[in-house]
């Protein structure tokens, strides 16, 4: 069991969803923490508190996605940055996206879409490289 789930296929395929996710992420967290000044923290951390929502879990969704995209193009411990990713997903569409529908503004299919690519690097591992 511990084989199974520490080995990857050498794939390109999960190489390319991994990458490409991973800017995805990486550059969805930048835009949470607001760069390098980290001031657009301050619209995140206001906008999780909307929903009810402690200051903390903004820090935890503007950083998971910045380091989980990181290391998702990096090819490092992708399956637990796709697990983390994959539950920052579930969370949104939850949360933000699912009363809005499938497709439209705010609905939920962009979010699913990268829930699917988290839970195929799930199963696959990093791939190739």
């Amino acid at each position: 069991m511990y084989q199974k789930l520490c080995a990857t296929t050498d794939s390109w395929v999960p190489t390319v969803l991994r990458v490409v996710a991973g800017v995805i992420f990486l550059a969805h967290g930048w835009q949470k923490l607001g760069g390098l000044s980290f001031a657009g923290m301050e619209q995140t951390v206001g906008f999780f508190a909307m929903m009810g929502l402690p200051p903390f879990v903004a820090w935890l969704v503007a950083l998971g996605e910045l380091v989980g995209g990181a290391l998702l193009i990096l090819g490092l411990a992708t399956r637990a940055a796709a697990a983390w990713l994959a539950l920052i997903m579930l969370g949104a569409i939850v949360l933000i996206h699912f009363s809005k529908g499938l497709i439209g503004p705010g609905g939920y299919e962009y979010p699913l879409t990268l829930l699917a690519v988290m839970v195929s690097l799930l199963y696959s591992g990093a791939g190739a490289w």
